[in-house]
């Protein structure tokens, strides 16, 4: 293998990093000749990323009008969906996601987001907020349920995990059927999921947005939903139609939902989600960096990628655009 002289080139890196976390990138860029430069994402701008060969971390979306001297962008995130829009990246510019680093932050999320749903701990906490003490009465358990997870990566895989620890059984579902791997005792083809919604207890989804996904979670789906059953969505929000999903909740078809992302993003104050009593929702926040662990994940798989780049080695997580 060769090795990639970065002599004249920039190199930006948006990720919130330590000390000794940049040092490590310092060592890497300027050891192979490049010019390495810190900024926060928030703090970007369209110069920024007009005068970087190399990104390492996310930039707003609207700072990409196809760079032309962009060679590869590493995304922060396993989602990249934003940055394909047309006109942001130039056709041969290199793209890898962070696909690896959120399966402990984001399941764990969805599965406290759950068990709050199921245990009604919501509403206490809403009890305790108006100093309300009252009972509200029959809870309920994943021992014996059934749970479909619709997406089997990373993420999908580590919430399996924590609801079989729990007693459940397991379904998972993929665009493609292919050969199940534990915990998931079943797989099934995305275009035939809803013949499956009626026999499980709870659909859990972390599907990225693709023309298969988008608005899959309408009144038909909800509707072929057992009654009782539970909706958590820490995917992309325009799975969900959420016109639908209030009818759903407001008529008790549904017993709870939880949603980490929503459609729209912000959900506007005025929007009749809010007022639902059985759903959960957080603001798109089970990722991102609110876990140190999905930090030293993401910097890990950054710092990976650029040494193979710099030695002109394959990379983790190309995006096949």
């Amino acid at each position: 293998m060769g090795k990639i002289d970065l002599m004249g080139k920039r190199v930006l890196v948006t990720l919130p990093l330590t000390e000794a976390q940049r040092q490590g990138f310092r060592s890497l860029i300027e050891g192979a000749g490049g010019e390495v430069v810190f900024i926060l994402e928030p703090n970007v701008t369209k110069d920024d990323v007009d005068a970087a060969s190399l990104i390492l971390g996310n930039v707003p979306a609207q700072t990409l009008h196809e760079p032309k001297g962009l060679e590869w962008l590493q995304t922060s995130s396993a989602g990249y969906d934003h940055y394909l829009a047309p006109g942001r990246l130039a056709p041969d510019t290199l793209l890898t996601n962070a696909t690896g680093a959120y399966g402990q932050a984001v399941s764990e999320h969805m599965f406290a987001q759950l068990l709050c749903l199921m245990k009604k701990l919501h509403r206490y906490r809403d009890n305790q907020v108006h100093r309300f003490w009252h009972d509200e009465g029959s809870v309920d358990t994943l021992v014996g349920k059934t749970v479909l997870v619709m997406g089997t990566g990373d993420i999908g895989t580590a919430f399996a995990r924590l609801v079989h620890a729990m007693g459940a059984t397991v379904w998972g579902v993929r665009r493609h059927v292919s050969v199940c791997h534990e915990p998931f005792v079943r797989m099934i083809e995305l275009s035939d999921v809803r013949s499956f919604l009626g026999a499980v207890d709870v659909v859990a989804s972390v599907l990225p947005s693709s023309d298969e996904s988008r608005g899959l979670a309408n009144k038909d789906f909800f509707d072929a939903m057992k009654p009782g059953s539970y909706f958590v969505n820490a995917g992309r929000g325009d799975l969900v139609v959420t016109e639908d999903l209030c009818e759903a909740l407001g008529s008790n078809h549904l017993a709870g939902v939880a949603l980490d992302v929503t459609n729209p993003e912000p959900l506007p104050e005025d929007n009749p989600l809010w007022a639902e009593p059985n759903a959960l929702i957080t603001p798109h926040v089970a990722g991102f960096w609110h876990l140190q662990a999905t930090t030293d994940n993401v910097v890990g798989i950054c710092l990976d990628n650029l040494r193979a780049y710099i030695a002109e080695e394959p990379l983790r997580n190309v995006v096949d655009w």
